[in-house]
Parts: C-alpha cells; structure tokens; sequence
C-alpha cells in the first residue's frame, strides 16, 4: 500500500511537472514566433538568390542607372526622389536592396509613369510598406536589434537594424528600416545578404 501511494505521488509530480515545461515551451515558441521574424524578399527580389537579370525584367532596363564598376545599379524617380537600388557582387547576384523616398527631387517630373513606381516593389515579403508607421515595423518584426538616430540628406531619421543570422546563412541577414523622426513614417529599408 505504502509502495502504491509513492508510485502514484511520483505519477502525479510528473505530471505536473511535464504540464509546467509543456506552457513555458509554448510561452517561449509564441514569443519567439512573434519576435523571430525574418524577412528575404524585398521589392519582389530576394538578395542572395537572385541576379541583375531578374530585376531588369521586373523593372525594365531603360530607367536603369549605374556607376561605371560600381557594381551598384539603381532605378530612380527623378521627381517624387523614390529609388530602388541594388549592389551586385561580381557575377551580377544582388546582395542588397534599398526602396527609398529619400532621393533627392530634382523636379524633372513627366505624366509618364515609370514601371518600377508601382506599389507592389515598394513593401518587404512580410508586407512592411514604404509609409507604415513605425509601430508597425516592431508589429511585423519584434524589437530591433539595434536603434538610433540618423540623418540622410538632411532629413533627421531613426534607425531600426534587425539581424537574421539566427535563421541561416542562406538567407538575408540584415535589415535596415529608416523612419523619419518627425512623423515616425517608413521612409526607407534595406535587405542585405550576407550582411550590411
């Protein structure tokens, strides 16, 4: 009998003991799911994966401009300062992306409208627009790594880092958002592979 009511004690306290880890375990996975985002396409391109010739067919190569063995290739918007710029490595593979708004506007504006202006090549894969608030950012990414003031063309910014290292070397590993202090909007994002 003694021997009985110490088996079921032990059977109960392991019970209560595996039903404690089995909560802490699904705490831990819900907020790590929540602030272990990680983000490998941007503008419809994925750093890392994809080359030169992918985004020259998604946004046309007239528009493009480059610097002479750079390696860095850039469409811009002369008018509204929007950009998207890649830097390539040798084989034409990019390695980053940059949407911007912080272009300078040199008010050469045309009622033509430009391919790579449309909406879907300015938000990540994870559907961080160009504009969202800075909130949202954390929303969709957790708490960044790192955070700070900026300033670019003489705008004064905040910046957010994320690291994704801790998802693979074979995705991006880092990410830049910048918003402008003043209303705390997105005006910037950069993807990088490997790292920035």
């Amino acid at each position: 009998m003694k021997s009985w009511l110490c088996a079921s004690l032990l059977l109960a306290t392991q019970t209560a003991l595996a039903q404690v880890a089995t909560q802490k375990a699904s705490a831990t996975a819900s907020q790590s799911a929540v602030h272990r985002v990680n983000e490998t396409l941007l503008a419809g391109l994925r750093p890392g994966r994809d080359s030169l010739a992918v985004a020259e067919k998604r946004f046309k190569t007239k528009t493009v401009a480059e610097s002479q063995g750079s390696g860095i290739k850039e469409w811009r918007d002369q008018c509204s300062g929007r950009s998207i710029r890649l830097e390539l490595d040798a084989k034409g593979m990019i390695q980053s992306i940059t949407i911007t708004t912080l272009g300078i506007q040199e008010g050469k504006c045309s009622d033509k409208r430009v391919d790579f202006l449309e909406g879907k090549n300015w938000v990540t894969g994870v559907g961080l627009r160009i504009g969202d608030s800075q909130d949202r950012v954390v929303d969709y990414y957790g708490e960044p790594n790192s955070s700070g003031p900026a300033a670019k063309n003489g705008q004064e910014l905040q910046l957010m880092f994320y690291q994704f290292d801790w998802a693979g070397s074979d995705v991006p590993q880092a990410m830049e958002v910048l918003c402008a202090r003043d209303s705390g909007r997105v005006v910037e994002i950069t993807l990088a592979f490997p790292s920035l």
